[in-house]
């Protein structure tokens, strides 16, 4: 069986694991492709688990960790005993560190961090103090500087003393500066192996090379590398000194986070990802959280039947085409908001941008409505064989649909500009505004023309 279709078996895994057999255990997991490593992990309980991370190297199993989703790491690493999981960290890349103890149980993460070696836990905690979507969080603390002063031979005579410790940096240009840690400059691994040993770094770097600001946000760092090739750039604080280097594949991993985070919340999840190993109660409360609003929402959408219940008891055809009309809409309209919120996540729109969204939104709606409503009511007049049937509920689709363009597109600006979350409050105005606006059209527009209807 070719490894990336193999599958793990548990039974077989769990022995080796309570065995103690760790070259085994580490050449069974080598055999199974990332995924159902993962699916391996989430089906141990978690004596066994703590058992499988102990019998690997703390590389691999940093490594391991490193594959796996955020949420799933955390939840394993919080269950490991404390030494074990330093041990781990500590050969975890700087960047991850600190994401990983940023999510952790606040003590358990102080316990880990007073377990990991002193210069890795410093490393951490300067990390941990940046926000996770800036430059400072994303940035790797494993990266080569000198001063601009040194000669080429003293630094290559450091990198020969360190080769094991550089080897697993991801190098391709040293980093040079002056006395008091500010950037000068960048020194090519080619250009230093080709200078004179004598000549002092300064005379071979490229001066004012390209950073970024330690507080700059993801979606202007995203732009910025869409824009540009570079593979990393240095790291700087406001007076010029060097305090990272962010890498390409960072950003555009926290790219692919926030946009999954975002799903998770317009899907009605809320805080991170959910797992199925996590606590039953944890999870459910999660879930209420969003579905609990939505009773109280949809009571309120549901208020305006019953308000015209007369009307529908006259044309109980209609009945038939509230869900649909609503329905219609809210997909209208969860497309507006997609496009809003992803517009607002790479800094395309501002949130008082509402104007330029206003005329955008009110072209497709208008042209979308005609041609959804168009076809309902053909479907409706043949149903009921009643033309003036087919005019009411082709309209009120029409109505509705420019209504929920314009409600997704504008609403997300709204919160941003209230500094809500656009990707979790929209959802639940959206769906109770199209549900009663649907629901007051249709039976509104049925009443103007009821003689024509019954």
């Amino acid at each position: 069986m070719p490894p990336e279709s193999r599958e793990f078996d548990r039974q077989e895994a769990e022995a080796l694991i309570r065995e103690g057999r760790g070259p085994e255990v580490h050449d069974y997991l080598e055999q199974l492709p990332p995924p159902e490593r993962a699916r391996l992990l989430s089906r141990l309980d978690e004596e066994l688990r703590a058992g499988l991370i102990g019998l690997l190297a703390p590389g691999d199993a940093a490594e391991l960790l490193d594959s796996l989703g955020e949420a799933q790491a955390v939840e394993i690493l919080e269950t490991l005993p404390t030494d074990l999981a330093a041990r781990v960290v500590d050969r975890v890349p700087s960047d991850e560190q600190a994401d990983l103890l940023a999510e952790c149980d606040r003590e358990i993460a102080e316990k880990i961090l007073a377990a990991m070696s002193p210069e890795e836990a410093v490393d951490a905690r300067r990390l941990m103090q940046y926000e996770w979507d800036t430059a400072g969080g994303m940035m790797i603390s494993e990266y080569l500087s000198f001063a601009a002063e040194e000669t080429v031979r003293a630094i290559g005579a450091d990198m020969d003393a360190h080769r094991e410790e550089y080897a697993g940096y991801d190098i391709q240009y040293l980093y040079l500066t002056d006395g008091v840690g500010r950037l000068e400059g960048v020194l090519p691994i080619r250009d230093l192996l080709l200078a004179r040993p004598e000549e002092p770094a300064r005379a071979v770097m490229i001066p004012d090379p390209v950073a970024v600001r330690v507080d700059q946000e993801l979606h202007e760092l995203y732009g910025f590398f869409q824009e540009h090739h570079y593979l990393g750039l240095p790291v700087v604080d406001a007076a010029g000194r060097l305090l990272g280097v962010l890498q390409r594949s960072a950003v555009e991993e926290s790219m692919s986070e926030e946009a999954t985070e975002n799903y998770l919340k317009v899907s009605g999840l809320l805080g991170e990802d959910e797992l199925r190993s996590m606590p039953l109660v944890y999870r459910s409360r999660r879930r209420l959280s969003w579905l609990s609003i939505n009773v109280v929402l949809n009571v309120i959408a549901a208020s305006v039947i019953a308000l015209n219940q007369d009307i529908l008891a006259q044309v109980i055809a209609l009945a038939v085409f509230l869900p649909i009309i609503s329905d219609m809409s809210g997909c209208s309209g969860n497309q507006a908001v997609g496009v809003s919120v992803r517009e607002l996540t790479l800094g395309l729109v501002r949130p008082r941008e509402l104007w330029h969204v206003f005329r955008k939104e009110i072209g497709v709606g208008l042209l979308n409505g005609a041609v959804l409503g168009a076809l309902v009511a053909v479907a409706g007049g043949l149903w009921q064989q009643n033309p003036w049937f087919g005019l009411v509920v082709g309209l009120a689709l029409l109505l509705n649909t420019v209504v929920a363009v314009l409600i997704g597109g504008l609403v997300p600006l709204a919160l941003k500009g209230l500094r809500l979350d656009p990707a979790l409050a929209s959802g639940p105005i959206l769906t109770t505004v199209t549900d009663m606006c649907g629901f007051f059209l249709v039976l509104f527009l049925a009443g103007r023309f009821l003689p024509l209807l019954a």
